[in-house]
């Protein structure tokens, strides 16, 4: 009876605000045709603590079964652990079971790049650097710790780490052939000297640098982002930082710009692809019949969360352009269909034929204020907004453009994020 009454209490206050707002009752939603996409720390977490509004938000996703009512993935440019452990962390956290297929990690997408699988790469980051790239497809991986005991006189920056004897290299060291740098490493001195090391050796160690060896080694980078929000008062360093040392360094050594075969991570269109896919595999676990067609990517950070998800809208946007233009064309011709077309869509090649094709037709960003974003601090400089910053924290290959940090709402919190899309979406969870 009391749950009877619960699920009473929640049709009243629906159905009175439906009535506040003008909404007729008729357009309430009882299935779900929309996903949420979360970003975790400054939205759900600052470090380990979680933040209040977060557990109030989530007893509003999950009925009392502990199932989730709508699709939710989590969405981070964290790094430095497997899916599954980030999981456990969320559940224990947000006191909801969330399970591995419900996270997608900065590396996550790399799931989808197999014509590097079979190389032999170096990866760089912390954590189970080797089971997280094992995970993700990698047979054949070095770590920067493999590469210091090989090669000790590479190391030289920390006095206390030189070898005391003279010692030889390893002369059956393997070639490697690509570079994964997974997040910011711990000790900065040492990957960015043997990853300039590798890329200037051409992954031969044994030899000596050529600068004018060009291009480089195919290089694959996650998480570009420049600060994160920990329990600090400002932000911390994040992976986006290193990457601009690095990219530095080999602009400075070499004269020539550092290229990168692939860059994923938020703000990465890939990533959200990937993230939509697990949010239409969600769906379609629960049989739920309304397709998926709305995404509302929720996040603290105007220039990975909010350009990032605006990024995808655009790319959305654009592909059903192209599709329509396409169809249109060939129907006039005569000489196709548009289910032909779907198909053709789904094998264009790239990262986008290892994933079905998006069936989500809008990508909508909210933008909190728990996290690096704070309504007092940005500076006013965008026709009386206070979204622009002065400097553009976003990583070099990713223009600025000022549409793309401009969210579609800004609210207090995360909870206040789902009241919104509930309200937005017309949607009574059964």
């Amino acid at each position: 009876m009391r749950g009877l009454a619960a699920v009473y209490r929640a049709v009243s206050a629906v159905c009175r605000r439906r009535r506040a707002s003008g909404h007729p009752l008729q357009t309430l939603q009882l299935q779900p045709g929309f996903g949420l996409l979360f970003d975790i720390d400054g939205v759900l977490v600052r470090g380990k603590t979680p933040i209040p509004a977060a557990k109030k938000a989530f007893q509003k996703l999950v009925n009392p079964q502990g199932q989730f009512v709508v699709p939710v993935v989590f969405v981070t440019n964290a790094g430095n652990c497997l899916r599954q452990t980030k999981a456990d962390q969320l559940s224990h956290l947000l006191g909801v079971p969330i399970s591995q297929d419900q996270v997608v990690m900065s590396h996550s997408p790399l799931k989808m790049f197999k014509k590097y699988h079979e190389k032999c790469v170096l990866v760089s980051g912390q954590g189970p650097v080797l089971d997280i790239a094992k995970n993700l497809g990698f047979t054949n991986v070095i770590t920067i710790d493999m590469v210091r005991e090989s090669y000790p006189l590479l190391d030289m920056v920390d006095h206390n780490r030189r070898p005391k004897v003279p010692s030889t290299p390893i002369i059956s060291f393997p070639k490697i052939e690509a570079i994964v740098l997974f997040g910011e490493p711990i000790r900065w001195e040492t990957n960015l000297q043997l990853i300039i090391d590798i890329l200037l050796t051409n992954g031969n160690l044994s030899n000596a640098h050529q600068t004018t060896t060009f291009p480089h080694l195919p290089l694959l980078a996650c998480n570009m982002d420049l600060m994160w929000m920990a329990e600090a008062q400002s932000p911390r360093f994040g992976h986006g930082t290193f990457l601009v040392c690095l990219e530095n360094i080999y602009k400075k050594i070499t004269g020539k710009e550092m290229k990168y075969e692939a860059l994923v991570g938020k703000p990465s269109e890939v990533t959200y692809h990937y993230a939509e896919h697990l949010i239409r595999e969600q769906a379609a676990g629960r049989k739920w019949a309304v397709p998926i067609r709305s995404l509302y990517a929720i996040g603290d950070n105007l220039m990975t969360d909010i350009y990032g998800a605006n990024l995808y809208n655009r790319y959305l946007e654009e592909r059903a352009a192209r599709k329509q233009s396409k169809v249109v064309a060939k129907m006039a011709a005569g000489t196709g269909s548009s289910t032909a077309l779907a198909r053709e869509e789904d094998t264009d090649g790239g990262w986008e034929s290892e994933l079905a094709s998006p069936s989500a037709t809008s990508c909508k960003s909210i933008l909190v204020c728990t996290g690096v974003y704070s309504p007092h601090s940005e500076p006013a400089t965008h026709g009386g907004s206070c979204l622009q910053q002065t400097a553009f924290h976003g990583h070099r290959d990713f223009r600025f453009d000022p549409a793309l940090v401009e969210p579609g709402h800004i609210v207090q919190d995360v909870d206040a994020a789902v009241e919104l899309i509930f309200e937005r979406e017309k949607f009574l969870p059964q």
